[in-house]
C-alpha cells in the first residue's frame, strides 16, 4: 500500500499470522469487523495461506491489501532477538506500517513480548514516556471495571515508570470509557501508607504529589470490588494476576462440570446454575474486549490472546477503531506534551 493514511479514513494493520489459530481466527475475525464497520483492513502473513482462508469462507478481499511476510515469530522466542533477526515478520511489518505512516493501528494476537519491543523500537514512544504499559479490564462487583497498569508489558519497572503508567492509564480511561478524573490506586500488601516496599513507596510520593486522582494503596482483594477505576503495579505481578483471573472462568467450568458426574441431584442441581452462571459471568468473557492497548507509543497498537477466537479478534479491531476515532493517541500526547 503506497497511499499514506488520512485521519478520514481508519487503516488497521492485522497480523495474520500471530496466535494458537492463526491464519483462521485472525482472516476470518478481522473480516467479520470489516463488514461491521467502515474502515481500510490490511493484512499481514503469507499470502497464499490468508488467501486460502478466504477463499474456503467465499470472502473477497482486495489482493493489494494484503502484505505479503515471510517471516514468523513464535510464542516461544526471545522478543529482542526476534525482532532484531525477522525483520520481514508480521510484527514488525505491522509495527512499520504505523511507524511510516501507513496505518493507524497494528492488531496482534501473537508474541505479547515481540509486539511490545517491536512498537517500541519501530513506532516508537510519544515523547515524555519513559515506558509503556498494557491496560487490562477486571469486572468488578460494581458492575463496572477496575482497569489494571501494567498488565505485562515489562516486567522491571522503576518509580518513574510506575508514575507514568498512572498518567496513560488515567487519559485513557478518560476517553475510552467517559470517566472524569479517574481514581488510582497502587497495588500493595496494606493499605497503610507504610506497608510496601521501596518500589511501593517511592511511587505513592510522586502519585501523592501529582494532579492525578490518587487513591492511595489497594490490596488484591479491592481490584475486583472497584475501590478505585484504576490500579497500578509493576508488568511482573500484573501479568500474573491476569493470567491468574483468565484461569478463574475454566476453573469455575471445570468444578462445575466434575460436580454434576458425582450424582444425577448434582446433575440436576449444576443443569440450573449453568444458566445463571452463564449470565452473572458474561462480563468476564475475555473475547468482548478482545486484547489489550499498549499505551505510550506513537500510535496504536492492541495485544490480543494467544489462543484469541474469531470473535475475540473482531473486537480487538473494532477497539483499534473506536481508539483512532477517539483521538486516544493525540489527547495523550497533548497531557505529555
Amino acid at each position: 500500500m503506497n497511499s499514506q493514511k488520512s485521519n478520514s479514513n481508519c487503516v488497521i494493520a492485522v497480523d495474520a499470522m500471530g496466535g494458537d489459530f492463526a491464519p483462521q481466527n485472525t482472516v476470518l475475525g478481522a473480516i467479520d469487523a470489516l463488514e461491521t464497520e467502515s474502515f481500510t483492513l490490511l493484512l499481514l502473513g503469507d499470502k497464499e495461506k490468508i488467501k486460502n482462508v478466504l477463499n474456503a469462507e467465499n470472502k473477497s478481499f482486495p489482493v493489494d491489501q494484503i502484505i505479503h511476510t515471510t517471516d514468523n515469530i513464535t510464542m516461544s522466542e526471545s522478543p529482542s532477538g526476534a525482532i532484531r533477526k525477522k525483520r520481514n515478520s508480521s510484527i514488525v511489518i505491522g509495527s512499520k506500517l504505523v511507524k511510516e505512516n501507513q496505518a493507524h493501528a497494528f492488531v496482534s494476537a501473537g508474541n505479547t513480548g515481540a509486539v511490545s519491543v517491536a512498537a517500541v523500537f519501530e513506532i516508537g514512544r510519544i515523547k515524555g514516556v519513559e515506558r509503556p504499559t498494557i491496560t487490562a479490564p477486571f469486572p468488578n462487583s460494581k458492575n463496572t471495571f477496575t482497569f489494571l497498569s501494567d498488565a505485562g508489558a515489562f516486567v522491571d519497572s522503576k518509580p518513574s515508570h510506575l508514575f507514568g503508567f498512572a498518567r496513560l492509564s488515567s487519559k485513557f480511561v478518560e476517553v475510552m470509557y467517559e470517566i472524569n478524573n479517574p481514581s488510582i490506586g497502587l497495588l500493595n500488601v496494606g493499605e497503610e501508607d507504610e506497608k510496601g516496599y521501596k518500589l511501593t513507596s517511592e511511587t505513592s510520593t510522586l502519585l501523592r504529589n501529582s494532579n492525578l486522582n490518587f487513591f492511595g494503596n489497594v490490596e488484591g482483594k479491592d481490584i475486583l470490588k472497584g475501590k478505585t477505576d484504576i490500579v497500578i503495579c509493576d508488568g511482573f505481578i500484573g501479568n500474573i494476576l491476569l493470567k491468574f483471573a483468565e484461569s478463574f472462568i475454566p476453573f469455575l467450568k471445570d468444578t462445575v462440570r466434575s460436580y454434576s458426574k458425582e450424582s444425577i441431584a448434582n446433575k440436576i442441581q449444576a443443569g440450573f446454575a449453568k444458566g445463571a452462571l452463564k449470565g452473572a459471568l458474561k462480563n468476564v468473557n475475555y473475547e468482548l474486549y478482545g486484547g489489550l492497548p499498549l499505551l505510550g507509543i506513537n500510535g496504536i497498537s492492541i495485544i490480543g490472546h494467544g489462543s484469541s477466537s474469531r470473535l475475540a479478534i473482531k473486537n480487538m479491531v473494532l477497539k483499534a477503531k473506536e481508539m483512532h476515532d477517539k483521538k486516544l493517541v493525540e489527547k495523550i500526547t497533548e497531557i505529555l506534551g
